[in-house]
């Protein structure tokens, strides 16, 4: 299981690469292309807000997942879950 979740971490860092691909191509570019001046404010939060928070947690969920950090382990005396160092 610890296995998937690395190999999970590397499809949660894709698909981090294709939402702000997709965000600011489809989404961003053509709103500040556009000649009407309400599409301005949308172009804006597409760029600047909403990109760097879904693009930021799906790619620092994948690293943090490739590096191991949601690792499971039980400790069979105590029945907890732990990370080994």
């Amino acid at each position: 299981m610890n296995q998937l979740r690395k190999y999970l971490g590397l499809v949660w860092i894709i698909l981090a690469l294709i939402a702000g691909y997709w965000l600011i191509v489809s989404q961003a570019i053509p709103k500040f292309e556009s000649s009407k001046p309400e599409d301005k404010i949308p172009a804006i939060i597409y760029a600047f807000i909403l990109t760097p928070i879904i693009v930021g947690g799906l790619f620092v969920f994948g690293y943090y997942a490739l590096k191991g950090e949601y690792d499971i382990y039980e400790d069979k005396e105590h029945h907890l879950h732990i990370k080994e160092d």
